[in-house]
């Protein structure tokens, strides 16, 4: 059963303003019905039956707590709780006909409180941050159950990369994970390396460029700036076309990309030497060291423009010394011969009048000529570059500089190399009339074997050993006639 309700003391203020009206007991006015409100049911009105006696005793008023009926709050006119006026019911068919009892509630406007702009002022307190497990799992977890789910995520995560690590193992054996070592801590450049001497000695070598004009095609070589004033060493062939055509421009482009016109002071084709005078300021120019001094095996570095590639630097040793070298001129025009310093450092077409140096990046040798692997000589370098020694060539530039020509000790004969059992040197071919040799007794078929101090052992050889000397020296010569063995004093004229 249930419990008895227990209800507080009703206030007569709260009775009167909800509570049912005079003359109504029930929760409907009965009294527009004549039988109804004596208790029986009006004729055609069929009436709802009595409500079960469980939901009559849980919601009816008690029996002992007399009832309040729902009034009408008191007017001025005395009716109402509380007025003398009689009050008719709140639904009576005379007070209000459309009320009807069974009719839907009516919303009206909400009930706002006076003081709500006031509320708006006020901070409400902040409730309690919500932590991660309640996010993550909507209610608190114990920390040994988050430590085991992560032990249990990093397993899975290891197993999962084993299994991949294996799959991709042994996938495709031609594809994978290259091992690739880096190496740690900077390159050694120490003084005396190869690059140390090649950016010392870089500045002062430059690339020429002889052409007819812009855009045009020309001649590319190298040379060497050797003086503060702007002069430069080269070969006779780089600027041979401006030799021949005063129309052709002469132009040296430095390491930094810079540019500056260059003129041509003199050139020495017997030797391939030339001078030319470039429009700069300030030059870096080349240590001259000396040739003498080298050895074979040295090491030494050739520095130039190799087709076209300014700025090339190859390294290599000195092969031998004292090679004499004779290169083809042009039609009609005398051979190019000169003592050389052959080196393996590689040397192609436009490393002609670059600069040779020794392991203390000072000059050596003017690179001036190669061998080839083919007939015509125009294939690339195959380990034999040949360099004028830089005693010899400074020596002509400074002829050059100073006269414009250079003079050489001419001996007056013709020759011809030969190699024979008994003998090997430079055959007289024939004699120059009034020349040198003509006046020293020096006859046709003869075979010049020695020139001073110089052994000769063949033409070219020859020439270059009468060159070593100056003009006017009066210098031993031997020679073989007719199988006897021969020495004639010979006073060198001029070429």
């Amino acid at each position: 059963m249930p419990r008895p309700v227990a209800q507080p003391a009703v206030d007569p203020a709260q009775a009167a303003t909800f509570g049912r009206p005079r003359g109504v007991t029930g929760a409907f006015d009965r009294l527009y019905a004549p039988d109804a409100r004596n208790g029986k049911e009006a004729e055609g009105v069929t009436l709802a039956p009595p409500p079960p006696e469980s939901l009559a005793e849980a919601f009816s008023r008690p029996q002992d707590t007399p009832g309040v009926r729902l009034q009408r709050p008191r007017d001025d006119n005395g009716s109402g709780p509380g007025g003398n006026g009689a009050e008719p019911p709140l639904w009576s068919a005379p007070a209000d006909p459309w009320r009807d009892p069974g009719a839907g509630a009516v919303l009206g406007s909400p009930a706002l409180r006076t003081d709500a702009a006031d509320d708006e002022d006020e901070e409400r307190p902040k409730g309690a941050l919500l932590s991660l497990p309640e996010v993550l799992f909507g209610r608190r977890v114990k920390p040994v159950a988050l430590g085991l789910l992560g032990v249990v995520a990093l397993l899975v995560g290891a197993l999962g990369g084993l299994v991949g690590w294996w799959l991709a193992d042994t996938g495709d054996s031609l594809t994978g994970q290259a091992t690739i070592a880096e190496a740690e801590g900077g390159k050694e450049r120490a003084p005396g390396s190869v690059s140390d001497i090649a950016k010392r000695v870089a500045p002062a070598v430059i690339k020429i460029d002889v052409t007819s004009g812009p855009d045009q095609p020309g001649v590319t070589g190298s040379g060497v700036m050797i003086d503060p004033q702007g002069y430069a060493l080269t070969n006779a062939h780089v600027i041979d076309p401006a030799a021949k055509d005063p129309k052709m421009k002469i132009s040296a482009v430095f390491v930094d990309g810079s540019r500056g016109e260059a003129k041509l002071v003199a050139s020495d084709p017997k030797t391939d030497l030339a001078v030319i005078k470039v429009s700069v300021r300030n030059p870096t120019v080349m240590q001259i060291g000396k040739s003498a001094d080298l050895a074979v095996g040295d090491s030494v570095l050739a520095i130039g423009s190799p087709q076209r590639l300014a700025n090339t630097v190859t390294q290599g040793i000195v092969s031998a010394l004292n090679r004499p070298v004779s290169a083809g001129g042009d039609p009609g025009e005398a051979l190019v011969t000169y003592d050389a310093i052959q080196t393996d450092a590689s040397i192609n077409p436009g490393n002609s009048g670059g600069a040779l140096v020794d392991s203390s990046g000072a000059l050596v040798g003017i690179n001036s000529s190669i061998k080839t692997g083919t007939s015509n000589g125009e294939g690339g370098s195959v380990g034999l570059g040949f360099a004028i020694p830089s005693d010899y060539a400074i020596n002509i530039a400074q002829k050059l500089i100073k006269d414009g020509k250079v003079q050489h000790a001419e001996i007056g004969i013709n020759a011809s190399s030969v190699v024979a059992d008994t003998e090997s040197g430079a055959k007289v071919q024939n004699v120059v009339g009034g020349g040198p040799a003509a006046q020293a007794g020096i006859a046709e078929g003869d075979v010049i074997t020695k020139v001073g101090d110089r052994v000769v052992r063949d033409s070219p050889e020859l020439t270059v050993a009468v060159r070593a000397h100056n003009v006017g020296d009066r210098v031993p010569v031997q020679l073989v006639r007719q199988g006897r063995p021969l020495t004639v004093d010979v006073t060198l004229g001029s070429d």
